[in-house]
């Protein structure tokens, strides 16, 4: 059955045949932008088999352009990284630009980004219409309005299989300074691509206007409370005497009016309200929302943010408890525990994950981290911490499964002196406070209460905190990250999680490998010893023993290794070796209880005399031989069988 976009295909492939074969373009067939576009590139006499700068441009130009759209960069990284996460293993790659049309960045599956730099569709490369034909940025920026440019509409025939999707980038004052794209095989073409890089360049803008009037007071409006917080909202900036200066598209939409004339209105002009009376309102009610009625009788919610010249100065309603106090000190002046390149063990799963939070760092980006429990989700998200610029700042970590229901919502929030009974005198800071300037981690995010996700989701939309029993509200910075075993998407189906909440935690979702999958287990053995010898000598591990590791399953993961290896140095007291008779027994027990691979290994560790390496040898290698004949040959079954990695299951091939 041929795809639906087959024929128009068809009709822009014929189209440029006759194009190429006698310089004419068809009246029919291509859609407006596609021909005036054409017409362009034909009156500049551009060859449609041109080849023309295949060539990456000098690091240096691009340095320097990197440096001159910095601004640019720091709004549109963060976005670029979600919006590839939505786009992964699709032959696809995401592709910013400056206004001239010169790529400053790209993102994207490595053989796709192989294919494309044929073409020199990367980093340090202009693609203006001028030099590239019709594509989808460099037309984008000629007819500044979203383009689609699909296989053989581009203009150069080396460019057909491409299908390009790109919308320009306007900054506050409307100009635009940018392009965003996403490029991938014309075959593969979807028509909703271009509605995500909309969307994501509505996100870009509104990151640039948040970030260019720091002093501005910021209103935000719709006519439905609930949208507030979306990508639905209006966002105004008005000076400090009530004249609007910047606006974003969604605004210029609900109040009717374009960007230039919207530039020339006080807020008395837009609402029947004066603009000292919303700042009033910030002040006395930080928040909470206001509603606003246009000069058309249409009514609208807002939401009011003062710049930081109009704040008043940071002073709690109630003094920091002795304890509080002390634990932000304390997370201030814990040295550095851990960092991401310490992290890196060799094993290639564990490798991705720290290279995507790495891309990360530093951009408040949430993120979330999944994984079975003991899998190491807290120890990752301080090498977060450590490794981003709130390094100097507190690390504050909270279990969500582990405080009770009752008690968990003062714990996070705070609360004012006899907020209720049994509160403590001079009342409690709360743990996002303590965490303000710093690093806020969630663990067992999936385990909070309903009634909580609304405090907490209200937190990361105002960046404000309410402590219990308090009227005032204040203001706090910090970066989240969120840790879970449980499947969110399945509780969100279920009731039990926001789905709001939800896509506000998921910035960035990385999944931790459990320790049966890891080929690492050999340098993880010896840094635990190492940690845990404190600076004795570090044991050797038996042979025999080290195979039983590998091949055991690890229900409780790398927090289980530790606790055996730990017990297994107590045992040993000061012996040269760790020895099977130094591990616990329901260590065997497990073992035991695991498939295929360790019913290999049962009938030699039900007996009572030693397991020699000879045996382990055999015993390995006949498990090894039984999972590939069960599975016909595939490694990747054979290894999911036996509970090891492919790397594992390579390894060992090898060996024997």
């Amino acid at each position: 059955m041929p795809s639906v976009h087959s024929a128009p295909v068809a009709r822009a492939r014929h189209a440029h045949q006759l194009l190429r074969t006698r310089g004419e373009i068809p009246s029919e067939g291509l859609s407006g932008s596609i021909g005036l576009s054409w017409q362009r590139c034909l009156s500049h006499g551009m060859s449609t088999e041109s080849m023309q700068d295949i060539e990456p441009g000098c690091n240096a130009r691009l340095a320097f352009a990197r440096e001159r759209n910095q601004a640019l960069m720091l709004g549109a990284l963060p976005v670029i990284e979600s919006l590839y996460e939505q786009i992964v293993d699709t032959q696809s790659m995401v592709v910013l630009t400056d206004a001239c049309g010169f790529i400053l960045h790209s993102r994207g599956d490595a053989r796709f980004i192989d294919r494309a730099s044929r073409v020199a569709l990367a980093p340090g490369v202009e693609w203006s219409e001028e030099g590239k034909g019709t594509n989808a940025i460099g037309t984008a920026l000629m007819e500044r309005a979203p383009v689609v440019v699909n296989g053989p509409e581009h203009y150069l025939t080396a460019n057909h299989f491409l299908t390009c999707s790109a919308a320009p980038i306007l900054d506050p004052k409307g100009d635009t300074i940018g392009v965003l794209d996403v490029t991938g095989d014309y075959r593969a073409f979807n028509r909703h691509t271009m509605a995500l890089v909309k969307m994501s360049v509505q996100m870009i803008e509104n990151h640039l206007l948040g970030d260019a009037f720091p002093d501005a007071v910021e209103v935000r409006i719709h006519s439905r409370p609930e949208f507030l917080g979306t990508l639905c909202e209006g966002i105004l900036a008005f000076d400090a005497n009530g004249t609007c200066i910047a606006a974003n598209r969604s605004a210029c939409f609900q109040l009717g009016k374009p960007l230039e004339e919207l530039r020339k209105c006080r807020f008395e002009d837009l609402f029947n309200q004066p603009a000292r009376a919303v700042v009033d309102h910030a002040l006395a009610r930080g928040p909470e929302l206001l509603k606003l009625t246009m000069h058309n009788g249409v009514k609208m919610v807002a939401q009011i943010r003062l710049g930081a010249a109009m704040r008043p100065p940071r002073a709690f309603a109630y003094p920091r408890t002795e304890e509080a106090s002390r634990s932000g000190r304390e997370a201030r002046e814990r040295p550095a525990e851990v960092s991401l390149a310490q992290l890196d063990s060799g094993d290639p799963q564990l490798a991705a994950v720290l290279d995507k939070v790495r891309r990360v760092a530093g951009w408040d980006i949430p993120v979330l981290i999944h994984g079975e429990t003991g899998t190491g989700k807290e120890l990752l998200a301080r090498a977060i911490h450590e490794d981003g610029p709130r390094r100097k700042a507190p690390f504050v970590a909270v279990n969500c499964a582990a405080i009770p229901e009752g008690l968990i919502e003062s714990e996070l929030f705070g609360y004012e002196e006899g907020a209720f009974t049994g509160a403590r005198r001079k009342g409690n800071i709360g743990r996002i406070l303590q965490a303000d300037g710093g690093t806020l981690f969630l663990d067992e995010i999936g385990d909070m209460p309903v009634a909580l996700q609304a405090r907490l989701l209200r937190v990361l939309q105002e960046r404000t905190v309410t402590p219990l029993g308090a009227v005032k509200s204040y203001p706090v910075q910090l970066s989240i990250i969120c840790a879970t075993h449980r499947k969110l998407k399945e509780r969100v189906a279920a009731g039990t999680f926001r789905e709001d909440l939800y896509y506000r935690l998921n910035g960035l979702s990385v999944t931790l490998p459990p320790l049966r999958s890891r080929s690492d287990i050999r340098v993880l053995i010896e840094r635990i010893l190492r940690q845990e010898s404190r600076g004795r000598p570090l044991p050797a591990v038996a042979p025999d023993l080290m195979v039983l590791f590998e091949r055991h399953p690890w229900p409780g993961n790398i927090r289980e290794l530790a606790n055996i290896l730990r017990t297994a140095l107590v045992m040993a007291a000061g012996e040269q070796e760790l020895r099977r008779e130094h591990v616990p027994e329901d260590f065997v027990d497990e073992l035991q209880g695991a498939p295929e691979l360790d019913t290999a290994f049962r009938p030699a560790v039900a007996t009572s005399r030693p397991v020699t390496e000879a045996d382990l040898a055999s015993l390995t290698r006949q498990a090894i031989q039984r999972a590939l004949e069960q599975n016909n040959g595939n490694m990747s079954a054979a290894a999911r069988q036996l509970r090891v990695s492919r790397n594992t299951l390579y390894r060992r091939l090898h060996e024997h």
